[in-house]
């Protein structure tokens, strides 16, 4: 089995890649299935969240591409975008991980939660997408992410 427990350099050559839901690119130990049928091991820092292109490696020298899995989301949108930045303080009050874009705010798929999105004026579009939730302002990693903007 291969164990995967740091990052591999940006300019890295692929070997592979593994398809993770958010809990999974949360997770810092576990097993997976990578895409070519291997068994990996996955071992990263405690509070670390793995993003959608973010490359891994361990002694054996295998370079493994993180995918995001594409997952029910809802998205919320709102104008003006006071409205969204109410929505977004209701569900952060609630802690819920939240994928805050230019003019959207993405969650796990929840009915309750689109209730109260729209009971606070919101649309919600409930979809298959790729999640990459905010780290939260104590936490996360110390490397940077461009967030995906498409709708």
């Amino acid at each position: 089995m291969i164990e995967l427990t740091h990052r591999a350099p940006a300019d890295a050559q692929v070997d592979t890649e593994a398809l993770l839901t958010i809990h999974q690119r949360t997770r810092s130990r576990q097993r997976i299935t990578l895409a070519d049928g291997r068994e990996a091991g996955l071992m990263v820092a405690r509070g670390e969240t793995l993003r959608g292109g973010d490359l891994l490696t361990g002694a054996c020298g295998t370079v493994v591409r993180v995918v995001a899995a594409l997952e029910p989301v809802s998205t919320a949108r709102a104008h003006p975008g006071q409205a969204l930045a109410r929505i977004c303080y209701h569900l952060g009050n609630r802690h819920v991980p939240l994928e805050v874009g230019e003019d959207y705010a993405r969650y796990l798929h929840d009915h309750v939660l689109d209730d109260m999105v729209r009971g606070l004026g919101g649309t919600v579009d409930v979809h298959d997408h790729a999640f990459e939730p905010e780290d939260g302002a104590y936490g996360g990693t110390s490397h940077s992410h461009a967030h995906s903007h498409d709708h």
